[in-house]
């Protein structure tokens, strides 16, 4: 569950599909039958009405050790050097590749050859199809995606066989999560708007390529094969396990063996391609005894974005990188409404609100800045510029950017949204112990129950950074009022001595 990189977003769809708006829809398990020695599969009347016997091999359970032995012994078959570390059950993570023997720090692992990388340059088990996607400038996103449903579908006669069954059939990442859960769980949280546009995008992605491609070439890209329910499938794999190598000239990759690493928040070692040795690997910057576990780093992330893409949250106050959204918005009502709103659409900001990082340790410039030209007054509207600009970090000016006349009012601002939104998750965390789950499958509750805690504790770290912001703010606040308050008492004295 390696992403060693900080993988951008916005890589995902690399302007491919059209903005169209999509719904989120609610999908069903698919069946389906592949030839597995022919590109094209049948459409005639007998084999629609042939019965089906097998399904996707999507993997298997998330915490699931049923795989782990054959995909060890068919990365060693395939070139994988012998290993210091094992696939094994574990505390954080599900599971996890444990320590076998004395590992020191500085000490490289792993060595996995790049001919067991997948990558955008991968050789096709049906050379036609990956051509096809390759004259339509599929970006890499879309395309390994493709290739993912495209090996799985092929059952054991693809070569990654093996490892397509030990991923996990359905991650806890929100791309996993019904619309109706991300409505119930995380309102009070801003990731839940990060979640809709994640799956809009996947369904935009899939939607253009059905468009586009799959629907002139049925016989490569069979519907029952290559579906939406498929695509969020290989795109949460892609969001969880996707790393980009910068020795290899940036390349995007899915790394057997390596992915089964697990993430550790104070850890600073990032997956990468060793030249030296030829392979992908990772140095350890402590060292482990046998039987623990052996983490890296999946970036400096917050505790929503891990749950974003990787479906878990560390515990309270562990991630050093944690930060939660505060959104601000322009006040409708505002004199210069229109002249504000104006100065942020020149500058990339959105009309409708922004959100910025608040971290346990403050708040950026770019957030104080935005205050400043919701309370600035119109005799200041030449600054409004500045301000915005400020706001969207595209600016050469100095960092430090003050407005000591408006400094009270944007810190009361600021306090202001603060606790708008401790509010929401007051209220959140106040109603989940007698949460009703509405459900009647014992599997199913167990899902809803580990989602309503995964939300739960989401929540609280992000009320714990809000928490922390509400006291710097009223110690600020109260400093500059209880200042303005010796001042206006020095000038009265002064007042009095000179009458």
């Amino acid at each position: 569950m390696a992403e060693a990189s900080r993988i951008l977003h916005s890589t995902l769809i690399a302007s491919f599909h059209s903005p169209q708006k999509t719904h989120f829809s609610q999908l069903h398990h698919v069946h389906f039958r592949r030839n597995p020695t022919h590109c094209s599969v049948s459409t005639s009347e007998s084999a629609k009405n042939t019965t089906v016997t097998e399904t996707i091999p999507w993997g298997c359970e998330i915490d699931s050790l049923e795989n782990a032995s054959a995909l060890q012994k068919w990365l060693s078959e395939s070139g994988l050097p012998p290993q210091k570390m094992a696939i094994e059950r574990v505390d954080v993570g599900e599971r996890g590749l444990v320590a076998l023997k004395n590992v020191r720090k500085g000490e490289k692992l792993l060595f996995v050859p790049p001919s067991l990388v997948i990558s955008a340059t991968s050789e096709w088990n049906c050379a036609e199809a990956g051509e096809v996607l390759k004259q339509n400038s599929v970006p890499d996103w879309p395309l390994l995606a493709t290739y993912l449903i495209s090996e799985a579908s092929l059952l054991k006669s693809s070569r990654w066989f093996n490892y397509i069954s030990a991923l996990p059939r359905q991650p806890y990442s929100l791309l996993y999560w019904t619309r109706e859960e991300l409505d119930r769980y995380l309102e009070a949280s801003q990731i839940r708007e990060r979640a809709i546009e994640r799956v809009t995008n996947v369904v935009g992605t899939y939607n253009d390529l059905r468009l586009r491609i799959f629907s002139k070439h049925p016989d490569l890209f069979p519907e029952e094969v290559f579906n939406l329910e498929t695509f969020k499938w290989s795109f949460g794999i892609l969001f969880s396990r996707l790393v980009r190598l910068p020795s290899m000239d940036g390349r995007f990759a899915l790394v057997p063996w390596a992915d089964m690493l697990n993430h550790d928040c104070e850890v600073e070692t990032f997956l990468d391609y060793d030249k030296s040795s030829q392979g992908v690997v990772f140095t350890t910057d402590r060292s482990y005894q046998p039987g623990e576990q052996v983490f890296i780093s999946y970036g400096n992330k917050s505790n929503g974005e891990l749950l974003l893409s990787y479906g878990f949250v560390p515990r309270e106050g562990t991630n050093p990188s944690d930060s939660v959204e505060l959104p601000l918005s322009l006040e409708k009502y505002d004199k210069c409404y229109k002249e504000k709103l104006e100065a942020l659409r020149k500058n990339g900001l959105s009309a409708r609100s922004q959100c910025f990082p608040v971290r346990i340790t403050g708040w950026p410039q770019e957030l104080m800045a935005y205050a400043y030209l919701v309370v600035s007054p119109p005799s200041m509207s030449r600054q409004f510029e500045e301000m915005a600009a400020a706001a969207s970090n595209k600016t050469s000016t100095k960092k430090d950017l003050r407005y000591p006349e408006i400094e009270e009012e944007a810190l009361q601002f600021i306090l202001d949204s603060c606790e708008s939104s401790i509010s929401k998750y007051n209220k959140f965390l106040k109603e989940s112990g007698s949460m009703d789950l509405d459900v009647t499958s014992p599997k199913q509750l167990n899902r809803r129950l580990f989602l309503k805690q995964l939300a739960v504790d989401l929540c609280t770290s992000e009320r714990r950074i809000l928490f922390r912001a509400q006291y710097i703010l009223r110690r600020r606040l109260r400093d500059i009022r209880s200042g303005e308050l010796k001042a206006l008492r020095l000038f009265d004295g002064l007042r009095k001595f000179f009458k």
